[in-house]
């Protein structure tokens, strides 16, 4: 196994839109040729799109797109300007002389960090399609991530910031990444580790607080509810069916399993996408596994590369602060 860029899984372009100053944005992850596809939705509280269709047992066997977007449910929309872009240039199912792209999707709550009426728009879902042709995707607070954070269980006011993160790998000709905005309520930790990356922050006390302890020896704080949502898509260039894609997106839960606590709670909207372009015979097995390496990894990275904005600190802040020189 050895770690690639995304754009060596060059079936596959991503592009963010974002508003800084409203603190929200979306990512777009295409497949011009279209890929089979499946999803995974295990938060209790989740804001998709056109997941139904993506049942093994339904018709359509190719999406061409996948969008993640904040704005809560109102994030959707961003959907809408993915389809405009994509029937514009003839990327989609030919239906009686009208291109039809499939465009499957999830949001994330980002209303909280910036203003609270902002979400990503028809706009800038289109815009995200034509940065997406630059296929030079960043990390941290652009895209989905834009006003990402965790930590929220005790309330925002202790929450940190995260952003969207990125991890692919190759295991001889079988090529897969992660694209991850991590929002989550619980917090983030390195893989299989007790070392915290982010989450409840008590900015008077300057230490962190595990929001797993909190739960358990505290009443919750209902304002918190429904703040949340880790949002994640996994490409590969495998060659899969329908069911086994579906299973490479349930696989690839385990990476947030092993990086998030808690995860997949009543207040998050938790949801992964896989999208195989079929052009590696590999086994699924061996996909999924390397799924869930990638998506830990890209949430790590979503919150290591996160920088602080809407005055909330990150791990980098954090680490800088224990490194500076005392007076």
């Amino acid at each position: 196994m050895k770690e690639i860029t995304i754009q060596e899984l060059d079936d596959f372009k991503i592009g963010h839109a974002q508003d800084l100053e409203k603190g929200t944005g979306c990512t777009v992850i295409i497949c011009e040729q279209g890929a089979t596809a499946g999803v995974d939705v295990r938060g209790g509280g989740p804001a998709t799109r056109e997941t139904d269709l993506l049942n093994p047992k339904n018709m359509v066997q190719q999406i061409h797109a996948v969008t993640l977007a904040g704005g809560s449910a109102f994030g959707l929309e961003a959907s809408c300007g993915v389809m405009e872009y994509l029937s514009e240039h003839k990327i989609g199912f030919d239906m009686k002389g009208i291109t039809i792209p499939i465009v499957s999707g999830a949001c994330l709550f980002d209303c909280s960090v910036s203003d609270p009426k902002a979400y990503p728009s028809k706009k800038m879902g289109y815009q995200a399609c034509e940065n997406a042709q630059n296929n030079l995707p960043q990390e941290g607070c652009v895209g989905a991530g834009t006003g990402a954070s965790v930590g929220k269980f005790t309330g925002f006011d202790k929450a940190m910031k995260a952003g969207l993160g990125i991890a692919a790998y190759q295991v001889g000709e079988l090529k897969l990444a992660a694209i991850v905005a991590v929002n989550a309520c619980g917090d983030v930790y390195f893989e299989n580790s007790n070392q915290p990356i982010a989450g409840i922050y008590d900015y008077q006390k300057k230490c962190r607080i595990s929001t797993t302890d909190w739960m358990l020896e505290n009443e919750p704080v209902i304002d918190s509810c429904g703040m949340n949502t880790t949002i994640g898509c996994i490409i590969t260039n495998a060659e899969l069916s329908k069911a086994q894609i579906n299973k490479v997106a349930s696989m690839a839960h385990n990476g947030y399993a092993r990086t998030i606590r808690p995860v997949h709670t009543s207040n998050d909207g938790d949801t992964i996408f896989a999208m195989a372009s079929q052009k590696v015979k590999a086994d699924p097995d061996v996909v999924g596994v390397l799924a869930s390496k990638a998506m830990a990894k890209a949430i790590e990275n979503a919150c290591i590369k996160a920088t602080p904005l809407y005055g909330l600190t990150t791990y980098s802040e954090i680490q800088a602060s224990k490194k500076a020189p005392k007076d």
